[in-house]
């Protein structure tokens, strides 16, 4: 038996196909997700999102968000879902020193700029270690 898999961002649905397991990155930790799980909704949180087809791992960078668990069901909803051949190093590279700069200057910055900065930050960093996992 396998699970639906449903990746959702407010740009594009991401991803939509069986799989045979799904790891998520959970603001309590990381969860395997395997046919038959016990529906719960959890916060995703910036990380490595894995999903197994046909016993091939496919990595993305997931932002932060919610999943949905049924038995037979995943559907998440984040702000980020990338797939290593979608990361443009560079353009990240760029992003992450932004982030760094304006969390540097946390004196100047209101709480919500100081959040979003610190996010980004978390985000890049998540998609810079799946487009440089394969080098290590």
């Amino acid at each position: 038996m396998a699970l639906h898999l449903q990746i959702i961002t407010p740009a594009k649905t991401v991803f939509d196909d069986e799989v045979d397991e799904v790891t998520l990155p959970t603001s309590t930790g990381q969860i395997t997700v395997l046919p038959h799980h016990v529906a719960l909704v959890t916060a995703i949180e910036p990380g490595v999102l894995i999903y197994k087809k046909h016993q091939k791992e496919n990595h993305l960078a997931a932002g932060f968000g919610f999943a949905q668990v049924g038995a037979d069901n995943v559907k998440i909803l984040v702000d980020l879902a990338a797939p290593e051949e979608e990361i443009e190093e560079k353009r990240i590279e760029e992003a992450k020193k932004q982030a760094e700069e304006a969390l540097k200057m946390k004196h100047t910055l209101s709480e919500e700029e100081y959040a979003t900065a610190a996010a980004n930050l978390q985000k890049a960093l998540i998609q810079l270690k799946i487009k440089r996992r394969r080098r290590a």
